[in-house]
């Protein structure tokens, strides 16, 4: 099966996308109502998908974490994230329990970064941002699974 032919299993099977659809809507919701802010949940799912190599995701979270006051250069230094000094604690603790979800296979969550991130979090923003990671994991794996399309975006029109 070619990948211009790839089953995209969003589109043979509409109920359980939808479904997966609701559900993070429900995350997202349960986010909000922890006090997890857009700036936060968009550079832990932007990590997440880069750690997945989704680039249809990374598209989709970039252009939602610009809209809620992400630049670009923070948006550059998420690979980096350890060395640099533009994230907050919160921030910080974020990107790393999504390291640990990608990379769960290996490690889960150590009891050491249990603790580290229930210091940083409340119990609802780390159940809220726990969520989150599930979410976009799922989402990484099934457009990385169908071969999502992203192509180069148009020039912006010359207003001049």
């Amino acid at each position: 099966m070619s990948s211009e032919r790839r089953i995209h299993l969003s589109k043979a099977a509409r109920p359980a996308y939808d479904a997966l659809d609701q559900f993070a809507r429900t995350v997202g919701r349960i986010a909000a109502d922890a006090g997890i802010d857009d700036r936060l949940m968009e550079l832990a799912l932007i990590h997440t998908s880069q750690l997945n190599g989704c680039a249809y995701c990374i598209r989709v979270h970039v252009t939602r974490a610009t809209a809620a006051g992400v630049t670009a250069d923070e948006i550059a230094q998420l690979p980096a994230w350890r060395e640099s000094g533009v994230f907050s604690e919160r921030e910080r603790a974020a990107l790393e329990l999504a390291e640990a979800y990608v990379y769960i296979h290996e490690d889960g969550v150590s009891d050491e970064l249990y603790d580290h991130v229930g210091s940083v979090f409340s119990e609802a923003e780390y159940v809220a941002v726990s969520w989150l990671l599930v979410s976009i994991n799922a989402f990484n794996r099934i457009t990385i699974a169908g071969r999502y399309p992203v192509p180069p975006r148009a020039a912006p029109a010359d207003a001049g």
